[in-house]
């Protein structure tokens, strides 16, 4: 089965596609985990000592305002006394939505039942004439709702110490984890981008190296190179050229000897002439100068 770079290629940067996106997924997984974490502990429990803390700042203003002015003996700022009611009444509503812990429920239902009782002791104080005992019964329930909602500020803030613990060592496990899952996934990388480069720089210099020893005229190399990829068949295309120019430089060699062999037949055969032409001309010098001594 022919296996071709460009496969081979596009096939490689899948996985290292693949491999990025594991790393991103499990990124957001853990990312999203602790955003979950942290945002649960932000929107109940912090929320809750938020909460806790605004009721007793209204209600130690409302036992202030009464308190000063009995004891000053003027008229309280009823106006003053509402708004705070008011406010108590806001943030008491919005921590009956926000429970979270076990018995927050009931204690909630508490502090709702003596802020009711509170608010009817403030308004009969506010149209009657103010006295030691409406003054007393209004320190003793004040003293019971700061109590309660010191209670639940101290449980939510329990909550919130235990979550955020929770919270931190869930960020030190998915550190872990994703510190082991990016070293893997930084090994595979590697080995792969390894295996990667090493196929093509090994198959790419064999291609190389032959052409040289080709192109120096050493028509005998050969070029071997396995498997069925685009090199493969570039080393077959080469070998068949070498093939082709060894068989061409041997047919001309033969051709050149046959042609030295014509030439050198040629030259012998009037080189002979110039030799028989030198004989004959000594020969005829020679009868001259016999005939010369007869006549003498």
């Amino acid at each position: 089965m022919k296996s071709s770079i460009r496969t081979r290629f596009t096939l490689g940067m899948i996985f290292l596609f693949l491999i990025i996106l594991v790393l991103s997924v499990f990124s957001g997984l853990y990312l999203n985990r602790l955003s979950a974490k942290t945002s649960a502990i932000l929107k109940e429990n912090y929320l809750s000592v938020v909460y806790a803390r605004e009721m007793s700042e209204e209600l130690m203003n409302i036992n202030q305002e009464l308190t000063t002015s009995f004891l000053n003996k003027k008229n309280s700022d009823s106006t003053g006394i509402a708004r705070d009611l008011s406010l108590m009444n806001k943030s008491l509503i919005a921590e009956k939505n926000n429970i979270t812990e076990a018995g927050e429920a009931q204690l909630v239902t508490d502090i709702e039942t003596g802020y009711f009782e509170l608010r009817d002791s403030v308004f009969r104080i506010l149209k009657s004439p103010k006295s030691v005992a409406g003054l007393l019964y209004l320190q003793n329930k004040t003293g019971l709702i700061y109590q309660q909602l010191s209670l639940l500020s101290q449980m939510n803030g329990k909550a919130l110490e235990i979550k955020t613990d929770d919270a931190k060592a869930s960020t030190d496990n998915a550190l872990k984890k994703m510190t082991i899952l990016a070293t893997v996934c930084f090994l595979i990388g590697m080995s792969f981008t390894y295996s990667f480069a090493s196929y093509f720089n090994r198959r790419f210099f064999q291609l190389f190296n032959g052409l040289k020893d080709i192109v120096s005229s050493d028509f005998s190399e050969r070029i071997i190179i396995d498997g069925k990829d685009e090199f493969y068949e570039i080393s077959l295309l080469i070998n068949e050229m070498a093939e082709k120019l060894k068989d061409n430089k041997q047919k001309m060699y033969l051709t050149l000897q046959q042609d030295i062999g014509k030439d050198s037949s040629s030259t012998d055969l009037e080189e002979l002439k110039r030799m028989l032409l030198r004989i004959k001309s000594m020969e005829e010098q020679a009868a001259t100068l016999i005939s010369k001594f007869e006549k003498k």
